[in-house]
């Protein structure tokens, strides 16, 4: 499989050379980055080309790298039903310039794209209905973005016993977790919750 793929990121790479940044196989996985203003014309040649044939836009998102000059990488993942194969795209950007929407190449990136502009304040120029998704109306910053604080921000929600919209503080809590990262399948090496009665002849 890794043959293969390699092979097809040298052929997308010959084919779009302006375009292409650099082409990797890792972990089984054919990853393409590219310059950020050849974002459409890429996923154009991926949908068409017939060696290529990725007709499904599987996800659109963001990663946050707040120590770069372009501190936001845009991910889109494809699928190739005909070939049975995936492929990532990734391009960079940074907090004041957007990315060219593809929902002229695949319709559904709409909602991908306003995902990413909701979480992360990535903007795509030429999406037609570019508006938060996830937030509340008049949510102030971008929750994915590793700079966003954790406390200090109101949430609006319908309270049934007042019978009204109120605002409350919210505090974005992560426990602490212990993870022994111990496989289940190897045999754990304390009992787990209900294996108490297992402990006779049998066992």
């Amino acid at each position: 499989m890794s043959a293969a793929l390699k092979d097809l990121g040298d052929h997308i790479a010959a084919v779009q050379e302006t375009a292409v940044r650099e082409a990797t196989v890792t972990h089984g996985e054919l990853t393409i980055t590219i310059h950020r203003d050849r974002i459409v014309d890429m996923l154009r040649f991926l949908r068409d080309d017939p060696t290529c044939r990725f007709t499904t836009l599987i996800d659109i998102c963001g990663v946050d790298w707040p120590g770069d000059a372009e501190r936001f990488e845009v991910v889109y993942h494809l699928l190739s039903m005909h070939l049975n194969q995936r492929i990532r795209v990734k391009l960079s950007t940074d907090e004041d310039t957007p990315v060219d929407s593809v929902v002229e190449v695949f319709p559904v990136a709409g909602w991908f794209e306003r995902e990413a502009f909701d979480m992360f304040g990535i903007a795509f120029d030429g999406n037609p209905d570019l508006r938060r998704l996830l937030t509340d109306y008049g949510f102030e910053g971008h929750p994915l973005r590793k700079d966003f604080p954790l406390t200090g921000y109101v949430e609006v929600r319908w309270d049934e016993e007042q019978k009204r919209v109120v605002y409350e503080p919210v505090e974005l809590v992560q426990d602490y977790r212990d993870f022994d990262f111990m496989s289940p399948w190897e045999g754990a090496k304390y009992v787990l919750p209900g294996d108490e009665k297992a402990k006779g002849e049998g066992a």
